[in-house]
């Protein structure tokens, strides 16, 4: 895709996020037992982030260490399986097609336009491609062939301010419970 849709999608990628958030709520049919079952998936994915996040020195170093081992992108993969948990939660193959679409029009690009900017910052970054993939992570972290083992940070975590994802989530769940609620109570349609 062109730079320029790149640097389009990077900047519209959190207001479409938080116009999906009102289509999703819209859309959503929750149960208990749905609620429940996207926990495998919204549990991790938040945990993810967090122990990304922990790792990360934006723009100031290639952070191979950690689940950048496994993945060069396990914050992009974290919000993957949360939003792919919260499409189970709301038992919806439409939220879920959605999403599908909106990670290969707007993530693939942003991470293509991160990647472009990685290679040109940091001499590493192609060995480090060949090691470890993009988004599925591989089964045995790339970071034990490197000399430095890097810890994580509480501090990072902080600083990215990666807590909004935990409190996001608690949102959304919140929410779905409520229309849970006032759908069994008759307030608003039940759907399926």
């Amino acid at each position: 895709m062109a730079g320029g849709w790149k640097k389009i999608a990077k900047r519209i990628r959190v207001p479409l996020g938080f116009a999906f958030a009102l289509f999703f709520l819209w859309m959503a049919r929750p149960t208990l037992p749905f609620l429940a079952l996207s926990l495998i998936l919204v549990v991790p994915g938040v945990a993810l982030r967090a122990y990304a996040s922990g790792y990360v020195k934006k723009n100031a170093e290639l952070t191979t260490t950690g689940p950048y081992g496994y993945t060069r992108n396990p914050l992009y993969l974290g919000s993957m399986m949360i939003a792919f948990g919260f499409a189970l939660a709301a038992r919806s193959v439409w939220i879920a097609l959605a999403l599908a679409a909106l990670f290969a029009i707007i993530y693939i690009p942003v991470i293509q336009g991160e990647e472009q900017f990685l290679r040109g910052a940091f001499p590493g970054f192609d060995d480090y491609c060949r090691r470890v993939p993009r988004l599925f992570p591989r089964l045995t972290s790339a970071s034990k062939e490197s000399a430095a083992p890097g810890l994580f940070s509480p501090a990072l975590y902080k600083k990215h301010r990666e807590y909004n994802a935990l409190i996001g989530a608690l949102a959304i769940y919140a929410a779905l419970v409520l229309r849970l609620y006032l759908s069994q109570a008759g307030v608003i349609p039940s759907g399926r």
